[in-house]
Order: C-alpha cells, then sequence, then structure tokens
C-alpha cells in the first residue's frame, strides 16, 4: 500500500530541516504546512510537533532522521492509544445472527464496502444476509443484488422509494427464519446535510433494536479516504445522529495520502476497523496499526 503522497511529504520536511541547518519555530511553522498537505488536520499535526518539540528541547535531537523517526513514533502512539481503548476488530454476536448496519454518503463506497465484507464472510463459511436499505437509489439496490449473487449471500429488498426501516426489519427476520449468522444493511446515502437523512437512519437504529433486543453489533462508517479533511466533517454529522461503533475506510491505496487515517482516529475517537485497498472483492483488510505506520513512512 504505498502512500507515496505522504512520503513526499515526509521528504520534504527531510529537506526543510536539512536547508535550514537547525530546528525552529519557523522550521515547526513549515512543517505543519507540509503535514496538512498530506491530509492530516491542524489539530492532530499539533499533537504530533508537540511530541517532535520535546524531543527536540529534551534529546537535543538535531538532525532530519531524528525528527522524521520521533513523528512515526508520535504517529503511533495515537493509533496504539486508540487500539487499546476500543476492540478493533468486528464485533460478533454469540446469539446468532451478527449484524452490522452499515452507513455514509454516497459515493464513498459503502455498497462495494458491504460487498467485499460479504465475500469475506462467505468465504470462511458463514451464511449472509444482505439488505438493500439504500431504496432511493434504484443502482444501489440493483448493485447490492448483483454482489449477492456473486458472494453468494441472501438479499431482501424492497421496491425503489421503500421505508429502509421496513427493508432492514424484513431482512432481521428473514436472517432468524433462514439461521443466517451475519446481516449487513446498507442504509440510505442521500447527503448527510440532508436533517431528514439522519432521522432515517435514527429509525433504522430503532426498528433493529427493537427487533433484535438488542444494539446492532456493528453501525460502521464507511469514508472515502480520498477526501481529505471532508471525511472528518462528514463522520461528525453521523456520529451526532447515531452510536457509530467504528470506521471502514474505502479507497485507502496510492492514491490517498494517508495522514487521514491518524487525524480520524485523533479527533473522532473512534477506531478503523477496515480499510478497502481497490476494486476487487478480496480488497477489504482489518486495520492494523503498527502495520499502517511502518506503511506510511516505508522507505523514509
Amino acid at each position: 500500500m504505498p502512500f507515496e503522497l505522504f512520503r513526499t511529504v515526509v521528504q520534504r520536511i527531510d529537506a526543510a530541516i536539512t536547508g535550514r541547518g537547525r530546528i525552529d519555530e519557523a522550521l515547526f511553522d513549515e512543517m505543519e504546512g507540509l503535514m496538512i498537505s498530506g491530509d492530516i488536520s491542524v489539530r492532530t499535526a499539533e499533537k504530533l510537533l508537540s511530541g517532535v518539540r520535546l524531543a527536540v528541547r529534551d534529546e537535543r535531537i538535531v538532525g532530519s532522521a531524528d525528527v522524521v523517526r520521533r513523528m512515526k513514533q508520535e504517529t503511533a502512539a495515537i493509533l496504539a492509544a486508540s487500539a487499546e481503548r476500543y476492540r478493533t476488530g468486528l464485533a460478533v454476536s454469540p446469539v446468532p445472527p451478527t449484524v452490522y448496519l452499515v452507513v455514509g454518503v454516497n459515493g464513498v463506497g459503502k455498497t462495494t464496502t458491504i460487498a467485499k465484507l460479504a465475500h469475506r464472510l462467505q468465504s470462511r463459511g458463514a451464511r449472509v444476509v444482505l439488505a438493500a436499505g439504500d431504496t432511493f437509489r434504484a443502482a444501489a439496490i440493483d448493485q447490492l443484488e448483483l454482489w449477492a449473487r456473486r458472494t453468494g449471500s441472501d438479499l431482501v429488498k424492497h421496491r425503489e422509494g421503500s421505508d429502509p426501516s421496513a427493508v432492514v426489519f424484513d431482512a432481521l427476520k428473514a436472517g432468524r427464519a433462514r439461521s443466517a449468522d451475519f446481516v449487513i444493511a446498507d442504509t440510505a446515502g442521500r447527503l448527510h446535510t440532508r436533517a431528514n437523512l439522519m432521522e432515517e437512519l435514527k429509525k433504522i437504529e430503532r426498528v433493529t433494536n427493537r427487533e433484535l433486543g438488542r444494539p446492532a453489533d456493528e453501525i460502521l462508517l464507511v469514508l472515502d479516504a480520498t477526501t481529505g479533511q471532508n471525511a472528518i466533517s462528514q463522520a461528525r454529522l453521523f456520529m451526532e445522529a447515531i452510536p457509530i461503533t467504528g470506521i471502514a475506510l474505502a479507497k485507502l491505496d496510492g492514491t490517498a495520502r494517508g495522514g487521514i487515517v491518524v487525524s480520524l482516529v485523533e479527533e473522532l475517537g473512534l477506531p478503523i476497523k477496515l480499510i478497502g485497498t481497490g476494486e476487487r472483492a478480496g480488497d477489504l483488510a482489518d486495520f492494523d496499526a503498527p502495520t499502517f505506520v511502518e506503511e506510511l513512512f516505508a522507505g523514509i
């Protein structure tokens, strides 16, 4: 997973330190600007640089290699803290079916992420029911139906424009009746600034809780890694409406700067549980913080 753009940012920081020959506040300001260009938010950049400042003062580091090493350590610490606070893997109910509600705005890769997750579970021998709850987009229903056939999953759908919560309700009923191991629900994905979308999601959550007699095992928010800081704004709005349990970060490949991962964890306090790295059905992985940090700083 080559984060070429982030690597370029770090190399420019390296060059800035080497060119100045000293580490001062002007350099820190320049470093902050470069980090922001790598999709690290202002708040997260300030936190990372505060650790570097301490190292410059207490350890008297002066070389660019030591500064980059310290940045790597601070990045790892932010992600490690999240891993300690949360179970990073997907929750599985001791009493089937395990239920995942998947939310996110249109275009972020929500339906594709659901398909990839279904593919993974089916390949492990699980029986999966998919709920086509994005009923306001006929294309979303058709897309999920296609993926259901490809992955061998069952599909519950209604006609376009139907109540999304009714689709999820029927999928939960079907999941129990068919002894499914997992029910994965797509949900409405119209613009997150539309209040009615959030009300729809709240209704889906209420229906799920009532039918299951417990909350969904995961409410996963799908975000597009290539959208940078906009992903954080999207996430905050969803988190105000429903209890998001984790992030599935789509399109985290060579086109993503990579720094957005650190900012999402630091600013939102949510674990990143899944990452999508390509278009194929198998291009979905559990997020592993130590591996990510190594890839982020690879070759530097």
